[in-house]
């Protein structure tokens, strides 16, 4: 099993993606503070494959998921947050928050180019400010969650609460499913 090595994220914007590291020094010293970062191998980033590598629980594990929501011609974007041991309820409750006729989940290439973030490290933090930020109630009550860091070689670890304080989070009951 690898190890994980504690960082302060503030003092260390090589780990972050750009829009994280400004998201970050952008909130109040305190909850900035209470936000860490760790490298890890970039190969090992996807959720299942961290947690086994480096000793992290599933349970607070969130991934975070862009989805677009498409009612006529306009489309609305927003990045969900929920437990790795769970499933989002795309087509159910993300789909009504949108006030969508059709909820799916961003092509790739957009997310990336949309978030400047890379693909399996996109985070809530320094997301697009026109987006809305869904966050399963689950995770707003981990004491600490695991998240991505804006690109594959790094995870952020920060209280629940901090997800559930940034511009816009809307906590939500039951935006996922428990698995099985």
């Amino acid at each position: 099993m690898s190890t994980l090595t504690f960082l302060p994220a503030t003092e260390h914007p090589d780990l972050l993606a750009a829009p994280v590291a400004a998201a970050i020094a952008a909130l109040d010293p305190a909850t900035a503070a209470s936000i860490e970062v760790a490298a890890v191998d970039p190969a090992l980033a996807d959720t299942a494959a961290f947690c086994e590598a480096y000793g992290q629980s599933l349970d607070i594990s969130a991934n975070c998921i862009v989805v677009q929501g498409t009612r006529g011609g306009a489309t609305s974007t927003a990045a969900c947050l929920a437990l790795a041991t769970t499933r989002l309820d795309v087509n159910g409750v993300v789909r009504r928050l949108l006030d969508a006729r059709k909820a799916t989940f961003a092509p790739m290439d957009e997310a990336v180019a949309q978030t400047g973030m890379e693909y399996g490290g996109i985070t809530p933090l320094g997301i697009p400010s026109d987006w809305r930020l869904l966050l399963d109630a689950r995770v707003a009550a981990l004491p600490r969650a695991v998240v991505g860091a804006g690109i594959r070689g790094a995870k952020l670890f920060l209280p629940g609460e901090v997800l559930a304080s940034l511009p816009g989070a809307e906590v939500i009951e039951d935006l996922a499913k428990p698995i099985g």
